[in-house]
């Protein structure tokens, strides 16, 4: 972000109107050309990234999640997708509220267990071969069941060996239940003891909600019945808890991918009724907070396509960069590229955005919002095609009053001693020692040594001592830069937003940034200077 004011502008600059013009134009040039990229080439993963990019919204409290996804579960024309989204997260993570459901209509399991052995066999056949053991699941039913409605049922039960079993021997050796043919049984039972399906017993068994994981998608669609058909009240009660309890950040995860565009576009429309249209970026570095800017700003989702650009010149400006290193945006990459080194070989000025922000913010402030977002990525694709020299890097830290040091003059660096392969032993468990003893030093003390220990964590990154890498301080924060001449990228990891944002993180670029916080005063970080 360095051409977006670094140091402090001068708002009664004015650069000229051929220059603020020509800047405006060739940003709408880079708008066309992204647009044309993110929109019509590769529109499914913007919207992925915007999908991703709102979950990180956290200005919502849990009654405002709870009542913007209960909206669209009650009226949008995708309300069964995203029911069964949430009754799937319901029955992964609190199986057992869904249980509770399955209990009072445990008589509607008749029809999940008719005519499948595989379910019968994995719920019923879990009978224990020991006397300290229970019974488990659909068995412990089964014999709970049987015993205490012996004489309705207990000629229902059909035993492997050449005769039954009776309720005294059964009783008191339980294990004899490993005999039951079990499939026969329950399939008698299903024909000929309907009070199975609605006892006490069996309903007991579905309460932890276990047998939800024999079939997810039958008693999905199950819920989906009760929900919609006969408006039970007891699972709307469920996924009211369920909503007020889950992160934002998990329900968008699971929930907004199952919406087509026109229902993201509703989605987005409630949302924005609990976002404040006054909300100004926050200083947290989160770049999600934009959207909570950009959302109250957009007048209806007339727009998803400026959406889809701005959210991803914003927030994804490394994933654009990416996306043009493919090779089927070969054409589009030549075009880009030649627009942004005209943008960013304007005349340079720590002011030249002044009159652009002048004008701009007298009308739509979207568009104020788009053409720094525009500008912005323009810089960092700039950045990461490496296309300044070092001295061009040493020039605008100079004018922005970034102080920086070169790596390879600093004295350490160079220190023979260091690097001497006839020191003993000795003196290197020396050094181990008072590297140790430094480790557990306090913060600020460690602070205090952050450039003399920059040799040892120089060498170990496999540096070689070049007059391109830099240690620079800004605002209290100290940081390593690395830029390898002309032809490769930068990028941090750490240090404050103000500094830079470069880099596409692509196999092209290397880059190695490391940021300390700096908690000591003034002087000291002069000294480490």
């Amino acid at each position: 972000m360095v051409h977006l004011f670094l140091s402090k502008p001068d708002w009664n600059w004015d650069g000229g109107d051929n220059s603020v013009k020509q800047r405006i134009s060739l940003l709408n040039d880079l708008e066309s050309m992204i647009l044309s990229l993110v929109v019509d080439h590769s529109r499914s993963e913007a919207r992925l990234w915007l999908c991703k990019d709102v979950s990180g919204i956290s200005s919502l409290s849990h009654m405002q999640q709870c009542e913007l996804f209960l909206t669209l579960l009650r009226t949008s024309s995708q309300k069964r997708d995203l029911a069964a989204q949430i009754l799937q997260m319901i029955f992964e993570k609190q199986p057992r509220k869904a249980g509770s459901i399955l209990a009072k209509k445990s008589d509607m399991l008749e029809e999940f267990f008719r005519g499948s052995t595989r379910r019968i066999l994995l719920w019923f056949s879990c009978f224990s071969g020991t006397s300290d053991m229970e019974h488990r699941k659909g068995a412990k039913a089964i014999s709970q069941f049987a015993f205490m409605n012996r004489d309705i049922c207990w000629e229902e039960l059909e035993w492997k060996g050449k005769h039954g079993q009776s309720p005294a021997m059964v009783a008191t050796k339980p294990h004899y239940f490993l005999d039951l043919d079990v499939e026969q049984t329950v399939e008698n039972f299903l024909e000929n003891v309907p009070e199975f399906w609605s006892s006490r017993e069996f309903a007991d068994t579905l309460k932890d909600g276990d047998i939800l994981f024999l079939d997810m998608n039958f008693f999905i669609n199950m819920f989906l019945r009760l929900m919609y058909k006969e408006d039970m009240e007891e699972i709307w009660k469920i996924i009211n808890e369920f909503l007020m309890e889950e992160s934002f950040s998990s329900l968008c995860s699971h929930l907004l991918i199952t919406l087509n565009e026109s229902e993201l576009c509703v989605f987005l429309d409630l949302l924005t009724n609990f976002l404040d249209s006054n909300t100004k970026p926050k200083n947290s570095g989160d770049m999600c907070d934009y959207l909570e800017v950009i959302l109250p700003r957009l007048n209806g989702m007339d727009s998803m396509d400026e959406l889809l650009l701005l959210n991803t010149v914003v927030n994804r400006r490394r994933q654009l960069v990416q996306l043009l290193q493919e090779d089927e945006h070969r054409e589009e990459k030549t075009k880009i590229k030649d627009i942004v080194q005209k943008i960013c070989s304007l005349p340079e000025n720590p002011n030249s955005l002044v009159p652009l922000i002048k004008e701009y913010s007298k009308k739509k402030v979207i568009n104020l919002i788009k053409l720094l977002g525009l500008q912005s990525w323009a810089l960092h694709y700039f950045m990461s095609e490496g296309y300044w020299a070092s001295e061009d890097w040493e020039s605008l830290f100079n004018s922005n009053g970034i102080r920086f040091r070169h790596a390879g003059k600093h004295e350490l660096l160079h220190d023979k001693r260091l690097i001497d392969d006839s020191d003993s032993d000795s003196r290197r468990k020396k050094k181990a020692k008072h590297r140790k003893k430094r480790r557990k030093s306090t913060r600020d003390d460690r602070y205090v040594d952050d450039f003399a220990d920059f040799d040892f964590e120089y060498n170990r990154m496999g540096f070689q001592s070049k007059e391109s890498y830099w240690l620079l301080s800004t605002d209290g924060y100290s940081t390593s830069w690395s830029s390898e001449m002309e032809n490769r990228g930068l990028q941090t990891t750490g240090g404050p937003q103000s500094v830079g944002d470069g880099g596409s993180g692509t196999s092209k670029n290397r880059h190695v940034m490391e940021e300390r916080r700096s908690a000591t005063t003034d002087d000291r970080r002069s000294h480490n200077r």
